[in-house]
């Protein structure tokens, strides 16, 4: 039961380092930093590639919206109703 005795505990104190007073900036905040930053020099960018993706502007988002089930189930179109029923289709004569 030495292990769990409390002197053991004293070395591992010694390096213990709290890194909430290093003060170093969270990793989404970084992030978002570091975005900014590479958005601030692309607008000023000789590419035309680079300085369009500053003005980006997102879609909407309705690919987040989910299809109706009956969407699967829609009688076909015209389109598709003249094909199936084609003659040449059949594989069975």
């Amino acid at each position: 039961m030495t292990y769990a005795s409390p002197s053991s505990l004293t070395p591992l104190r010694k390096h213990y380092i709290d890194y909430r007073d290093l003060e170093l900036p969270t990793i989404s905040k970084y992030m978002k930093d570091a975005s900014k930053r590479f958005f601030d020099i692309a607008g000023s960018h000789p590419n035309a590639l680079l300085r369009a993706a500053v003005d980006y502007q997102p879609p909407h988002p309705t690919h987040l919206i989910r299809r109706p089930r009956n969407v699967l189930t829609d009688p076909p179109d015209a389109l598709t109703a003249a094909v199936e029923s084609n003659d040449v289709n059949d594989t069975h004569d």
